[in-house]
């Protein structure tokens, strides 16, 4: 999986509860795009927290499943933009289902 060129915008959000972080680091060895680090300072536990660098989120959620603690990652997920779909023209003789 490659990360989001720099002109797509992010298809996620990620933030990180400092107070719930152990600073483990497994959300981020298994984050695909390398959006989340290990903050440079301490938390009021003694330990690094995790951050999202603010970009390349793809909104996969792997860095939720794989953390220890509940509640210390919330992975936000975008809506895509709507896009408009064409009328497509029906050939004379074709049958098709009708749509749900």
């Amino acid at each position: 999986m490659s990360s989001p060129s720099k002109a797509e915008a992010a298809r996620g959000n990620v933030t990180v509860n400092i107070e719930e972080c152990k600073g483990c680091g497994l959300c981020v060895e298994s984050c695909p795009p390398k959006c989340l680090e290990l903050a440079a300072e301490l938390s009021a536990y003694g330990v690094h927290p995790a951050r999202y660098i603010g970009h390349d989120c793809t909104g996969c959620g792997i860095c939720f499943y794989c953390c220890p603690e509940p509640g210390a990652i919330t992975v936000y997920r975008r809506l895509a933009p709507y896009k408009a779909v064409a009328a497509q023209q029906e050939l004379p003789g074709e049958q098709h289902a009708a749509t749900l």
